[in-house]
Order: C-alpha cells, then sequence, then structure tokens
C-alpha cells in the first residue's frame, strides 16, 4: 500500500466538485436564511445562492424585515411569520417552488424573532448573515466551528438548545464559500457534539472513495488500484462533521505474520486543517490495534511536516527494516528512497493473576 498522508495544503486543487460535495449532503433538506433588510438592497450574491440550492432540491427560508426587498429577491413568495399555521404555510410553497421569504415583525428584535421561526418551522441549519463574519480568536485567526459546550454567544446559543442542529455566521459576500467549500469564511456552530470517528459503513464508501482519488489527484497520496480503494474501505474509519460530513479518512491495515499494522490513507479535507481530524484518526486507529491485540501501529511519509505529525502523536522514526516487509511489496522504488517510517508500540494489558 501507499504511504500515509494527513491534512493537505489549504491550497491543493480540488479534483471533484466540492460544491457538488455539499449539495448532496444539503438535498431534501430546508435551510434558513437570516438577512439584515439593510444586506437585501445588493441581493445578487443571495439570490444566486438560493438558485442554486433550489436547483439541487434544497429548500431555502429567507427570513428578513422588509418585505419589498424579500418579494423582489424572491417572485413575490412571501409570507408573514405571523401567518396563522405558519408551518403548514410555508411547508407547501416550499414545496411548490422551492423558496420562500418570511417577514420578521412584531415586538421581538430581530436575532430572537428569527431563533423563534427557524425553531417552529424545524430547519436543519440557519444561516446567519453578518457583517463581521463569524468568531475571530484573540490572535486574529477565524474560528472555523465552535460547539455548544464553547458558545458564548446568546442568540445562537438559545437556537441550539432551542433544537436547532447547526447555525452558519458568515457575511453576504461570503455565503456561497461558507456552503460550498471547504474552507469556508465564517464559523459553524453545532448542537451535537462535532466531530465523531468510526468504523466506515457501505453507506460512507462514496464519499470515501471521493477523499481517497482527491488525494491521488492532488499529489498527497500515491496512485492506488480499486483493489487497494477496496482494501482501504474494508479497514477503514472516518471522523464525521455533525454525525454526515466525512472530514477525514483513515485505514488499519494489520499484518498478520508480525501483528504491526499501518495507519494508511490518513486524509484530512482542507476546511479541518488544524482542527486535530488528524490526531482523533490516529487515536482511533489506536484503539482498534489495542483492541485487537497488535503490537505496534506504524505510518510512514515523504513529507517533513507528516512526520512532525506523526512524532507529535508519539511515534518514534525508525528504520524501514523495522515496519513489515509486506509493506515494501510493488513499491515504487524511486519513491521508496525518500520514503520516512514512523512506530507506535501498544501497551498490551496485563490480565489480574488467577
Amino acid at each position: 500500500m501507499s504511504p500515509a498522508v494527513v491534512e493537505p495544503s489549504a491550497a491543493a486543487v480540488s479534483a471533484f466538485s466540492e460544491k457538488d460535495f455539499y449539495l448532496q449532503e444539503f438535498r431534501g433538506r430546508t435551510l434558513a436564511v437570516a438577512v439584515q433588510a439593510s444586506d437585501l438592497r445588493t441581493p445578487a450574491p443571495l439570490a444566486a445562492v438560493v438558485a442554486e440550492l433550489v436547483s439541487y432540491g434544497v429548500r431555502v427560508c429567507v427570513l428578513s424585515t422588509e418585505r419589498p426587498h424579500l418579494e423582489a429577491l424572491l417572485e413575490g413568495r412571501v409570507l408573514s411569520a405571523a401567518t396563522q399555521r405558519l408551518e403548514g404555510s410555508a411547508w407547501r410553497e416550499l414545496r411548490r417552488s422551492g423558496s420562500v421569504g418570511l417577514v420578521i415583525g412584531g415586538s421581538l428584535a430581530f436575532a430572537p424573532a428569527c431563533r423563534d421561526v427557524a425553531l417552529r418551522l424545524g430547519v436543519s441549519k440557519l444561516v446567519w448573515l453578518d457583517r463581521e463574519g463569524g468568531l475571530v480568536a484573540a490572535n486574529g485567526t477565524r474560528l472555523s466551528f465552535v460547539h455548544l459546550e464553547e458558545l458564548q454567544l446568546r442568540e445562537v446559543e438559545r437556537m441550539l438548545v432551542g433544537g436547532l442542529p447547526a447555525v452558519n455566521v458568515c457575511t453576504l459576500e461570503g455565503l456561497a464559500d461558507e456552503l460550498f467549500t471547504y474552507a469556508g469564511v465564517g464559523t459553524l456552530f453545532t448542537r451535537e457534539r462535532y466531530m465523531t470517528v468510526r468504523r466506515l459503513g457501505i453507506d460512507d464508501f462514496d464519499a470515501a472513495e471521493d477523499l481517497v482519488r482527491r488525494g491521488v489527484e492532488e499529489g498527497y497520496l500515491a496512485p492506488r488500484s480499486n483493489d487497494d480503494i477496496d482494501q482501504v474501505l474494508a479497514s477503514g474509519f472516518g471522523a464525521f462533521v455533525e454525525g454526515r460530513h466525512l472530514a477525514g479518512i483513515g485505514s488499519l491495515l494489520v499484518d498478520e505474520a508480525t501483528r504491526v499494522a499501518e495507519i494508511a490513507s490518513l486524509y484530512t479535507l482542507t476546511r479541518f486543517l488544524g482542527e486535530g481530524v488528524g490526531g482523533h484518526l490516529v487515536a482511533h486507529a489506536v484503539e482498534r490495534a489495542e483492541a485487537q491485540g497488535l503490537v505496534a501501529v506504524f505510518g510512514c511519509s515523504t513529507l517533513e511536516r507528516v512526520a512532525a505529525f506523526f512524532q507529535r502523536q508519539g511515534f518514534r522514526e525508525v528504520a524501514q527494516e523495522e515496519v513489515p516487509v509486506s509493506k515494501w511489496k510493488g513499491y515504487e522504488p524511486a519513491r521508496r528512497a525518500r520514503v520516512r517510517c514512523f512506530r507506535r508500540e501498544i501497551a498490551q494489558q496485563l490480565l489480574p493473576p488467577g
């Protein structure tokens, strides 16, 4: 198998469409977009995103305070949020046309009014358009996601506690990038634990194969045959965001003769660089190795930053002779000359006497 590679550069060019990936994820679901009236005066960015979402079978509710702007944006498909039995009326309009505007008014301020409407409708995601475009850490780095336990933004917190699965905060100009790219431009808030790692199931194989081929086409993973990919999928595991979005993958390939396994095909999507996905994947692999009674795990790479990653995970650099000989079967000699290997011993649990 090819050497393990983790976390590609954010500058890498996608070989398949990130937009299609997210549009498939959103298909059949309802998204709400809360937008201040001032942003509706330049509606082109929002109109383009709404049209694209609807064309892919995504339903969109646009929440704002100005009926004329909403009617211009959505060709008159506008309801008052105070409409009696709003849920049914909005559902019928969404089923008919795919999008609807909801005029926010009444005694509540805009933010809590949007929260109440989003919770009443039970949308799967609320996108809040904000001039600041999300949260920024003290060092100036944008926070790409925040889990509820870390949240201090009161209205977003109330939305999540009330039952919304996820809230995105971004600028109007950045809306398309926030929804359709792995990098994103705003902050994603989630109600449930943001990331879990589990074994790949057959329904995950399409997305996982896309990630493997993406890594190959970007040059971070060596070419793989269909048999190689099948082996990776059969022993693969993934880091899932919101329980659905595949953020990264890895595979544990066991050499039965030595009871040593390679952590192979380790790959993280661009948006989640620096979020610890690679570390979670390695931790999962080590847990699986312990459960199987393996002696050690290892990883290989030609990249310096990957070498540093393995060392941060408790691996020590070893000679190529200290990994199973099966690793090198059919391996390209020129690539092997550049490969560095890293190994981590598995602590064996001692059984109590008697």
